[in-house]
């Protein structure tokens, strides 16, 4: 436990790779949603592509997406998200997690409610919840994460426009 702590257990590294599974997979998209210093965000996503959790494309504006390893990690981040809405979200969960290919609800232990299959992340759909707040004026991101999506399919926000006028692709 203690070296899977070493690796994953710090806030910054937990909240880039909950995003990464939300669909984040630009460095300013982490840094603009997540509110993290530019220099700890750099550290942290180089430690997690050394550590073979992210890969890093190639390119003047390269994606982080996720390894295998990296997607094994989705039943600890899920555990973690329904610890806080069981605890910590007075008004209900922020999202809502469910399977793909059925529409039924994971349960804890990941598996669906409705069919109970193991859901793997790729095979989540997220929908906002009681507890969603609206959208971040001006954060793609935001806007994404408010609506409808599957899981590790990335948010596009492309440059050059001001953030009134970019797209969102909403996965699927």
């Amino acid at each position: 436990m203690a070296r899977s702590l070493e690796i994953v257990g710090e806030r910054w590294s937990l909240l880039i790779l909950r995003d990464a599974f939300f669909g984040v997979t630009r460095f300013s998209d982490f840094a603009r949603h997540l509110g993290i210093p530019r220099a700890i965000l750099t550290e942290r996503l180089a430690f997690l592509v050394d550590e073979d959790i992210l890969r890093r494309g190639a390119g003047a504006r390269p994606r982080y997406t996720m390894t295998s390893k990296g997607e094994a990690l989705w039943p600890v981040v899920r555990a973690l998200v329904s610890w806080g809405d069981d605890y910590y979200a007075p008004d209900g969960p922020r999202r809502i997690f469910e399977h793909t290919g059925c529409g039924g609800d994971l349960a804890g232990d990941g598996t669906c409610t409705r069919c109970g299959c193991v859901v793997t992340a790729r095979e989540v759909t997220m929908l906002p919840g009681p507890g969603c707040a609206p959208p971040t004026a001006g954060d793609p991101v935001s806007v994404a994460l408010a609506g409808p999506r599957v899981l590790l399919q990335p948010i596009e926000t492309p440059s050059g426009l001001p953030a009134d006028q970019w797209p969102v692709v909403t996965g699927g």
